[in-house]
């Protein structure tokens, strides 16, 4: 019967796309707590993220170090709103191992980029801050690029100060995935980037709002057809390879964390550090 109702209707699930070995948790978990940069110009690699407001760059921060913390934490503020973009500031995020000793990478939440003109990150702002030219705190303006004068622009930027990372986040919950403004700023962000040699990672968010079998049990995220056809709709618009797209679950309502979710979570995070030494090692 099972049988029978699945050929009259859509099945969601297919063959694993992609293989994830579930309950291999600490073992991933001690390959991030070992990470260190081989690049001795370099004491933490830096990460920024970028994409449209409400995508979940904060959220992905804040889950990213309730792993590491094995608590759920909420550092890096958040806003269930996502018609207005609640970051303003640039801001550097750095997990602690333990009091006084931090992981040797940081994370850089910008503000989000929002469809038109007049709103939004300017895409300027995120070249320049890939290029290490924005300080820490400064507030981003919609209207104007940081200019050289301002007292948040660092003239001459250390290779520590440079971006060794780009994640782009994205909402897989909407149907488009992205706007055509949106898109052609990510299009120009990605493009900006790749002429720096900067690698680039596409972190898939909200997952569970996109597909029911994840939802009831996150182990689907690599059999569900409706995340595969998502992940190649974004391949094909942004140009990312397929193995540098990571479908994540964020912490939300939970109030501990789960052994699944962290496991998403550290998949894509081991990419990001990969790629990130990649990138130190090769200058």
């Amino acid at each position: 019967m099972a049988a029978m109702w699945r050929s009259l209707t859509y099945w969601p699930l297919m063959e694993d796309w992609r293989i994830l070995q579930w309950g291999h948790k600490e073992k991933d978990l001690q390959l991030v707590k070992k990470y260190q940069p081989q690049n001795k110009e370099v004491k933490q690699l830096r990460v920024l993220l970028h994409g449209p407001i409400g995508a979940g760059k904060s959220s992905f921060i804040n889950s990213v170090e309730s792993v590491l913390q094995g608590r759920i934490t909420g550092r890096a503020l958040t806003d269930t709103n996502a018609q207005e973009g609640f970051t303003r500031k640039h801001t550097t995020y750095k997990i602690y191992k333990q009091p006084g000793v931090i992981y040797p990478f940081v994370f850089t939440d910008t503000m989000g980029l929002e469809e038109g003109t007049d709103g939004g990150v300017c895409v300027e702002d995120i070249k320049l801050a890939m290029k290490g030219h924005i300080k820490e705190g400064y507030n981003f303006d919609p209207h104007s690029v940081i200019s050289e004068d301002d007292p948040n622009y660092n003239m001459e930027p250390t290779l520590e100060d440079k971006v060794h990372v780009l994640v782009c986040v994205i909402d897989a919950s909407t149907g488009d995935l992205l706007g055509d403004t949106n898109l052609r700023k990510m299009r120009e962000v990605r493009l900006a980037a790749s002429d720096m040699g900067i690698p680039q990672v596409a972190i898939l968010t909200k997952i569970d709002d996109v597909c029911p079998e994840v939802k009831t049990n996150l182990r689907n995220v690599y059999k569900s057809k409706l995340l595969k056809e998502k992940m190649d709709k974004l391949s094909a618009m942004l140009g990312f390879p397929p193995n540098f797209i990571f479908p994540v679950k964020n912490y939300h309502s939970e109030v501990d964390t789960e052994d699944d979710v962290d496991a998403v979570i550290l998949s894509a995070l081991k990419r990001i550090l990969d790629s990130g030494e990649e990138f130190l090692n090769h200058l």
